[in-house]
């Protein structure tokens, strides 16, 4: 406590008088727009892997944009068809294109991933297939944000119009849009985060990511082993160790059938960057071909390694 000497003034302290835009109040700065970005970048390749593990096939995720705009505005650009879950006490949504659900649909009942028709409302085989699916992605979403505390249960699914519950009437919606590549199909699904998520989510991610002194987000480098897995290979399956004559080369028409003259017990070789790993049987998966794995090559480089 401090007491104040008769006769004696107290100097008051100079006060720092800002200017206030109401307008900009709840926009991201550059500094937190360009850490929610890095961290869904990362967040995209991770579903990619997630996704092409529980569908069985190559896909790929990557980041779009990153937009705040009014909760109203957001939900005036939703299809109708649009399939939205909320999570964590509907504050948080994955919203997913009719473009991205169908293809998946048909993919998990066995088809080739096609359009389909999207426009209709979902069956409740398919409904309850599309919940597991945006479980997924939020799942992966808990993992890049590291918030495992945040609920896993998803709440049933709801019109795009039910949205305006979670927020107040003139508050921005943080929205994510990710790109998907699924074979010939491409489609759209989103993160829709209310102001207060996204200040948990930055409150985290200063946590875990130490400031400089000029307040600029230090994010480290990869690992080199986290590096190097990201790189690109050429794999080719092949059957190595076939001779052609030449004269047969020269009279191959189009039609023509090339006899190879190799067993069909005599599997083929998957090869990466040149040197053979793994035995390999050729396959199809719907319409698309593939090759089944077998065991190990004992080639001299693997064994010098």
């Amino acid at each position: 406590m401090r007491v104040q000497q008769p006769g004696k003034k107290q100097a008051r302290k100079p006060r720092n008088v800002y200017s206030c835009n109401f307008r900009s109040a709840g926009r991201l700065s550059n500094e937190d727009a360009r850490a929610l970005t890095m961290i869904h970048e990362g967040f995209a390749q991770h579903v990619s892997s997630a996704l092409d593990a529980y569908l069985g096939t190559s896909i790929e995720v990557k980041l779009d944009t990153l937009d705040q705009l009014s909760i109203t505005d957001h939900i005036d650009s939703i299809s109708t068809y649009c399939y939205v879950v909320p999570f964590s006490l509907n504050s948080m949504f994955v919203e997913c294109d009719s473009e991205f659900v169908f293809p998946i649909i048909e993919m998990l009942l066995g088809g080739t991933g096609g359009a389909g028709d999207p426009g209709r409302e979902l069956s409740e085989i398919e409904d309850e297939i599309m919940l597991d699916v945006a479980l997924l992605i939020w799942r992966q979403a808990l993992i890049a944000w590291r918030m495992p505390d945040l609920s896993n249960a998803a709440g049933p699914r709801i019109k795009a119009g039910e949205m305006h519950q979670a927020f107040s009437t003139n508050e921005k919606a943080t929205v994510l849009t990710f790109g998907v590549q699924l074979g010939s199909s491409t489609g759209t699904f989103r993160l829709v985060l209310s102001t207060e998520s996204v200040n948990t989510l930055l409150k985290q991610l200063r946590l875990d990511q130490p400031q400089r002194k000029s307040r600029v987000w230090s994010f480290p480098m990869p690992p080199l082993r986290e590096r190097i897995l990201d790189c690109d290979v050429e794999v080719i399956a092949e059957l190595p160790g076939l001779r052609v004559a030449v004269r047969d080369l020269i009279s191959l028409q189009p039609g023509s059938v090339l006899k190879l003259h190799a067993p069909i017990r005599n599997p083929g070789m998957l090869t990466a960057g040149g040197h053979g790993l793994l035995e390999a049987a050729p396959v199809r998966i719907g319409s698309q071909r593939a090759a089944q794995l077998g065991q190990w090559v004992r080639s001299m480089d693997r064994e010098r390694r």
